[in-house]
């Protein structure tokens, strides 16, 4: 039966939600170009900035995997200050946290291609740059370790 309310949300009409700008955002997967992605009205109704918004949120999981199993600080003789290396490595482990929290926030928009892309994009990162499939076997210091953090 429908008494007026936008599916089962406590009362509100939809009168009521268009002169509200706090809108109760969708809390069930759905499956629509129409979705809020990261920020209010973006990438809206267009199917290009649709496609646009899939491509950015897959990228950003291959650069995130990227950052997790990169080593982009070599080891270096003594005489390097250590405290410059601690600093540049938690300046890089703040990048891919927030770069997680990001993809987090975009996933939580609920849209199910979101999700997807979300997961493939990790995925795929993974396979790149995590597995043994593009390694040389003598680079490998940590077999068992699946996510080593190495920056």
């Amino acid at each position: 039966m429908d008494d007026g309310n936008m599916n089962g949300m406590g009362g509100m009409s939809k009168l009521s939600t268009m002169n509200n700008p706090m809108v109760m955002s969708q809390m069930t997967f759905f499956w629509s170009k129409n979705a809020y992605i990261l920020f209010c009205g973006w990438p809206g109704t267009s199917i290009g900035m649709y496609v646009l918004a899939l491509i950015f949120i897959f990228v950003l999981s291959i650069f995130v995997e990227w950052l997790s199993h990169c080593q982009l600080i070599k080891p270096s003789p003594k005489h390097v200050a250590f405290m410059v290396v601690g600093v540049v490595q938690t300046i890089l482990h703040a990048l891919r946290v927030c770069l997680d929290f990001f993809i987090m926030l975009a996933v939580r928009s609920f849209n199910g291609g979101v999700f997807l892309v979300a997961v493939a994009g990790h995925t795929v990162g993974f396979l790149l740059f995590g597995s043994r499939v593009f390694k040389d076997s003598d680079a490998i210091k940590f077999p068992y370790d699946p996510h080593p953090l190495s920056c």
